[in-house]
């Protein structure tokens, strides 16, 4: 089983424009994400998919290889899809370019079932929720899953809805199971595994009703019939969409130096 994984990199992102070369220790955001996913020991090959010229330049200075694509994609998805088309591989691992932070480990365990399950077409992750107020964030996607693993649905709402939950319930910094049902609330991070021919087929499709509503390409999966395997990890995931979360996550380098 080839696996290769494919970091998309644009320039102009609304709220932090020019994010993937924003400096982070001394080194661009892209290349923290390269240099971590490639610790990976399931990537045969590792690239980042790119529109511009300077993200392309980022990436060869530091050794890394990228691709130039098309600049109409609307998704990172349609971007890696360009890129996969003309690669002989069987599984397309899609690695977020704003987690400078994401852990090896992590892309490991997304990739695991296929080596398992061989009719797996598509997986992603998903990690506890702890707080009540996360929980309720649209911002925080949220994703409910099957008695085999494979997702029911995602949402930007407080998905499952415990009835008779209240914030009390809910310990701060402490993960535990609900009292009334047992379920442990699952926030979606934005790691995606797909089999080539599963990718390829998902980016020729048209945007999807549930997809618009909630803004979640994922969904676009679900409504065509594709099953999603969701690994749960412990990894958090951090991304970074603002100045804020750069900064954030500027301190937490420099602890680690």
């Amino acid at each position: 089983m080839k696996v290769v994984g494919i970091i998309p990199a644009r320039y102009g992102a609304v709220r932090l424009p020019g994010k993937p070369l924003a400096d982070i220790a001394g080194k661009s955001m892209i290349e923290h994400v390269y240099q971590r996913a490639s610790q990976a020991d399931c990537l045969d090959e590792l690239l980042v998919a790119t529109d511009d010229e300077r993200i392309f330049q980022a990436v060869d200075s530091f050794g890394g290889q990228a691709v130039m694509t098309s600049a109409d994609h609307k998704s990172g998805t349609d971007r890696i899809a360009e890129v996969a088309a003309d690669i002989a591989c069987d599984v397309v691992v899609n690695i977020q370019g704003d987690e400078p932070l994401i852990e090896p480990a992590a892309i490991d365990a997304l990739v695991e079932p296929f080596g398992t399950l061989p009719d797996l077409q598509m997986s992603t992750l998903a990690t506890r929720l702890d707080d009540y107020n996360t929980h309720l964030k649209p911002s925080v996607v949220k994703v409910v899953i099957d008695r085999e693993g494979f997702a029911l649905y995602f949402s930007r709402a407080p998905i499952p809805y415990f009835r008779l939950d209240t914030a009390e319930e809910w310990p701060d910094n402490k993960a535990r199971q609900h009292p009334q049902s047992g379920l442990w609330p699952l926030r979606h991070l934005g790691l995606y595994a797909y089999t080539r021919e599963t990718l390829l087929w998902l980016s020729s499709l048209p945007q999807t009703p549930l997809e618009i509503t909630e803004r979640l390409e994922q969904l676009r999966a679900l409504e065509n019939g594709c099953r999603i395997k969701v690994v749960e990890v412990e990894y958090r995931g951090i991304s970074v969409d603002t100045r804020e979360d750069l900064e954030t996550v500027r301190k937490m380098m420099e602890k680690e130096q």
